[in-house]
């Protein structure tokens, strides 16, 4: 068995059976790159029944407030990204489930959730960033990376051709 029971060889053949993940959590932002990684998680969801998806938001509390602050206006804006994914998600005739959450690093809340929930993948959006001209993840793609007790997938939207990087030689 590799990958959690993802893909397993069949007896007297060399090659294997994919078997997609049954529980998915999909960390949403106010992004289309977020939308898009919530439409796979439902695209594999409706390909094989009895597949969950739970969307979380999470809103990260400055280390100068208590953890449990009253954050209305975050809440808020929380509450809104998690009711388009589920209007996105029911659209695509996919229930999901929605959480929001409140933590001091977004990254540490999404692997505990992915614990709490029993996750078999995290599909996580992330932006196209360059610092000093190369891609850059961020902190929060980059601790689910490090992290994370299952699959990361990670989606990124197409890059428009203008922002393209040129071909770059090899030493």
């Amino acid at each position: 068995m590799i990958g959690r029971g993802f893909l397993q060889p069949e007896r007297g053949t060399v090659g294997a059976v994919v078997q997609l993940p049954r529980k998915l959590l999909v960390p949403v932002v106010e992004s289309v790159a977020s939308l898009e990684a919530l439409a796979v998680a439902c695209a594999i969801a409706r390909a094989q029944r009895g597949t969950s998806v739970h969307v979380v938001h999470v809103i990260e509390v400055l280390r100068s407030l208590p953890l449990t602050a009253e954050m209305e206006t975050e809440a808020q804006h929380g509450e809104q990204v998690l009711r388009r994914a589920a209007d996105l998600a029911s659209q695509l005739e996919c229930r999901v489930t929605t959480e929001l959450l409140q933590a001091r690093d977004a990254g540490v809340a999404i692997v505990e959730e992915a614990e709490r929930i029993g996750a078999d993948a995290i599909v996580l959006a992330v932006g196209y960033k360059r610092l000093i001209g190369e891609f850059q993840t961020g902190r929060t793609v980059d601790y689910v990376f490090r992290h994370a007790p299952c699959q990361v997938w990670l989606i990124r939207r197409e890059l428009p051709k203008e922002r393209r990087p040129g071909p770059r030689s090899e030493p």
